[in-house]
């Protein structure tokens, strides 16, 4: 009687190192692109920061007047119809308290800034968070004055990750550190999360420890 052997297929140990280094170079890819798109978050979250700064000097330089001051008479004097005004005093009123509620003369700056083109989003947007401009993260973008120690009056956005916190306060002044140059932030349980009059105290950006989110200002 004759006995047939069977061989036995199977993987040899070149074709599996094959194939974990093809897994890796993927997972290395997946993991290059998420960091680009991260990237490019942070920098579209600083742009949009300077957008607003951008915009508010722009239009004090086109009407020689501050935006969200300026009453109801002398913006329908322009022809628009301008559902709210500020006190014609000089100075805009938004307390860091306000930031992120639309309160204040901060509607009517919004309202400024969007008829004359300086800026998107609807004029006629209500006295609330809805009405506020949004950021490349999809969180809102709020203006006030005497953010975290700043002078005059600072843009600012909320909702921000410890590492998006740290990427924006990187590109705007190039450290890290939450309270010291152009960029300030501080962190807590509120979402959206205003901004304090008083400098903010040093929190380092770990994204380990500190897993509530982030409000970043920049003077405008």
């Amino acid at each position: 009687m004759k006995f047939h052997q069977q061989r036995q297929s199977g993987f040899t140990l070149v074709e599996i190192a094959i194939v974990l280094v093809i897994i890796g170079l993927l997972l290395g890819g997946v993991l290059k692109g998420q960091e680009m798109i991260d990237n490019s978050r942070m920098k579209s979250v600083a742009a949009d920061l300077r957008g607003v700064s951008a915009a508010y000097n722009s239009y004090t330089d086109r009407f020689r007047s501050i935006p969200g001051d300026e009453t109801v008479a002398v913006l329908t004097a322009r022809g628009w119809v301008a559902p709210i005004g500020g006190n014609g005093n000089g100075v805009l009123a938004i307390t860091p308290a306000q930031t992120f509620g639309n309160g204040g003369e901060q509607r009517a700056m919004w309202y400024a800034l969007r008829t004359a083109g300086f800026a998107g989003g609807d004029p006629q947007g209500p006295a609330t968070v809805a009405g506020l401009s949004r950021s490349g993260v999809n969180t809102p973008i709020g203006v006030s004055v005497g953010d975290y120690g700043l002078p005059g009056p600072s843009a600012c956005v909320s909702g921000l990750t410890t590492k998006q916190a740290r990427g924006v306060d990187t590109i705007l002044d190039g450290s890290e550190g939450n309270s010291v140059g152009e960029a300030r932030a501080t962190t807590g349980a509120a979402n959206p999360l205003a901004p304090t009059a008083a400098v903010p105290a040093i929190t380092a950006y770990n994204e380990t420890t500190v897993l509530t989110l982030w409000s970043t200002c920049r003077p405008l």
